[in-house]
């Protein structure tokens, strides 16, 4: 079996890959399993070193790996260089924080010495998309190896340049043989891999049923598990926001990585007395990105990544509109070579409707009404899925009020768009998935919080 990158721009292939078999990946298991004694007893000081040259080997390699990801999925070469310098980013955060948040933790007891160590579990499996193909895996790779666990990628099939891309980045930057490996496997590897004893972990960033298959099977084998599965994020827009920041933000997260995150704004929940200011905003500010060629810098945005995403994404809007959403902007399925989709604005979305009810993954962007603060808030919250959100208001008080104790996700953010930041927790409620990822908490997700009381 092979895996194949697509040109998403051109629909061309760009190169295949054969799929490692499962003797392959048996033997690096057991090659995973020797490395990790030896790495789990570096100091913290000692594996920071690492990451430092992980940071500088990004930027050495960053315009080749912004390319490949261009080529692999179709992100514009700007946010795919982005990327690349926020995988940097994380590397040096993490060397420089790391130890601090693995220090001993001190809890006065009874005892003459009582403490917390957060020590390493061992091998941790990644099964990772293609969306941000370098992003997610670093996010997910740095804290996790730096706690001293060895770190394996099962990458999402359409991008299986990344994936290689990524360990040679490891191998560049000096780390040991196997503390990072790609596995070139199908889902269908996933369960070997999970039952080795070896493997005491999983992290999964993708799809909701994905993330249920793989929670079943890390339950069957005793595996701690991370999710970080699908959003439908609301953007509250209260009657005294400021108009031009709130659709200057909320264009920027419909539309980062051509729609296509999973903390992108997918619902717009807009207080009735602005809807005409808002949507002509909107629209205008829409009609003005560049759509086209993912290589050139002066596009704003690229192609779908698959043609199968892109047809699901217009069957959304189509049925969408059959049930009474109105068209302000794009809606029609382009002709031509690749993949590219029209932004899309659909105003009166309500319940029952597909733009409403399911994640639209791409640039298609719902808009919706109400009337007072709990309705905002019970339409904020009527979805399946809890990862982010955001509320636009000059009332910061109003707006934190309702962002704290109203709207149910992971994330909330006021007078911004939602996003990933190394120094803040990372992850969902509900359908969303379970387990943060960045900062303190994601760094300790995969250790052994371990006791210890001296009497």
């Amino acid at each position: 079996m092979a895996m194949v990158s697509i040109n998403p721009a051109s629909g061309e292939k760009e190169k295949e890959f054969s799929t490692h078999d499962n003797s392959f990946v048996e033997n690096h298991l057991k090659a995973a399993n020797q490395v990790y004694e030896d790495w789990r007893h570096l100091s913290f000081g000692e594996r920071s070193r690492f990451f430092f040259s992980l940071a500088r080997v990004l930027r050495e390699t960053k315009d080749d790996s912004a390319r490949i990801m261009v080529k692999e999925m179709g992100k514009t070469i700007t946010q795919a260089r982005a990327e690349v310098e926020k995988c940097a980013w994380v590397s040096e955060f993490y060397a420089e924080k790391g130890p601090e948040f693995l220090a001993d933790f001190s809890i006065p007891t009874e005892a003459s010495k009582s403490y917390v160590a957060f020590q390493p579990l061992g091998i941790i499996l990644a099964i990772m998309p293609w969306n941000f193909p370098f992003w997610q895996v670093f996010r997910f790779a740095v804290p996790t190896i730096m706690a001293g666990n060895i770190a394996l990628l099962k990458h999402a099939s359409n991008v299986p340049q990344s994936a290689l891309m990524i360990e040679e980045i490891f191998r560049k930057a000096g780390f040991p043989e196997n503390v990072f490996k790609t596995l070139l496997i199908t889902s269908g590897s996933v369960p070997l891999v999970l039952s080795h004893p070896g493997v005491q972990g999983v992290s999964l960033t993708g799809s909701t049923p994905a993330g249920k298959i793989v929670a079943s099977l890390a339950g069957q084998y005793m595996k701690k598990a991370v999710l970080e599965l699908g959003g439908s994020d609301p953007y509250i827009v209260l009657e005294d926001a400021d108009i031009e920041l709130a659709t200057e933000s909320s264009v920027s997260a419909r539309l980062i990585n051509n729609g296509q995150s999973c903390i992108a704004a997918k619902r717009f929940i807009v207080h009735r007395s602005i809807r005409r200011q808002f949507e002509e905003a909107f629209v205008e500010r829409v009609r003005s990105k560049k759509v086209g060629d993912p290589m050139e810098e002066t596009n704003d945005l690229g192609p779908i990544a698959r043609d199968d995403l892109r047809m699901e994404l217009h069957d959304q809007v189509e049925r969408s509109v059959q049930a009474g959403a109105k068209v302000l902007a794009g809606g029609g399925l382009p002709s031509g070579k690749g993949f590219f989709y029209p932004v899309t604005v659909l105003s009166d979305v309500k319940k029952g409707m597909a733009a409403w009810d399911e994640e639209t993954f791409g640039p298609v962007a719902p808009i919706s009404f109400f009337d007072t603060d709990e309705e905002a808030a019970a339409l904020a919250n009527d979805t399946p899925f809890g990862l982010g959100a955001a509320v636009f208001s000059r009332d910061l008080e109003r707006a934190e009020k309702l962002a704290k104790n109203e709207i149910h996700a992971g994330s909330v953010f006021i007078n911004d768009f939602v996003k990933s930041d190394p120094r803040l927790p990372f992850g969902g409620i509900k359908e969303s998935g379970y387990g943060r990822e960045l900062s303190m908490f994601g760094i300790r997700e995969f250790t052994n919080i371990k006791t210890i009381r001296i009497k």
